[in-house]
């Protein structure tokens, strides 16, 4: 059984809820990354953030990203996996999510981060099929 902790990118690094949307952006670019996790002043998972995020919610709205907070379009619950859990376990978190990204947890830490492409890796064609149909719908 493949795990999260054998196909996820390892030492994910947060942006923090309290720091700008053009922070994360710069962090992004940086680490040559399309999300970050967020966290809050407590070091706890708040959500995720994405280039996408950023691109729509602040600058297709005009909105000044020095001005926005990470925390603000990083919303509800955090979405994760566990590092021991499956691959399968995986797809179906990501389609009943349908999110393309998720943060690994290992207890309460955060180790890393899987993405779809992880995934697609680990698992047979017709699974990857069944994800990627479930990501290109609305």
């Amino acid at each position: 059984m493949t795990t999260a902790r054998e196909i996820m990118t390892s030492g994910a690094e947060c942006i923090g809820s309290e720091d700008s949307a053009l922070d994360a952006a710069r962090k992004m670019t940086r680490l040559s990354v399309g999300a970050l996790p967020v966290c809050g002043t407590d070091n706890k998972l708040k959500g995720v953030i994405t280039d996408r995020d950023i691109v729509v919610k602040v600058l297709g709205k005009d909105n000044d990203p020095a001005q926005i907070k990470a925390g603000e379009l990083a919303q509800g619950e955090a979405v994760t996996i566990g590092a021991d859990d499956s691959a399968e376990e995986i797809l179906t978190t990501m389609i009943n999510h349908k999110v393309r990204r998720l943060p690994v947890i290992d207890g309460h830490d955060l180790v890393g981060m899987v993405a779809q492409a992880d995934v697609a890796r680990a698992l047979p064609d017709p699974k990857v099929g069944e994800l990627l149909q479930a990501l290109s719908t609305d």
